[in-house]
């Protein structure tokens, strides 16, 4: 089941296996990918040795929040982005 986090005022998608005790495991497949590019058989692998895993969209990814009316941002950037890639 799909959740959703709220952070700085967008969304992360998100889904977890294995119980909330296990160890935490957070899975990041890179920038622009979407949590279904960890196969679900993999989560369930590490959840079945113990683990809590977390796979999630990244932000303009997936089911997270979309910034489709944003500038572009640039290194050094000239404020209009919501963000820098510095």
């Amino acid at each position: 089941m799909i959740l959703r986090a709220p952070a700085n005022g967008i969304e992360l998608a998100y889904e977890t296996f294995g119980s909330p005790g296990g160890r935490p495991l957070l899975l990041i497949m890179g920038l622009g990918a979407q949590l279904i590019h960890w196969d679900e058989g993999f989560c369930e692998l590490l959840a079945g040795r113990g683990h809590h895993v977390v796979r999630f969209d990244n932000r303009d990814a997936g089911e997270s929040t979309h910034l489709r009316d944003a500038a572009v941002p640039a290194s050094g950037g000239d404020g209009r982005a919501p963000y820098l890639l510095d």
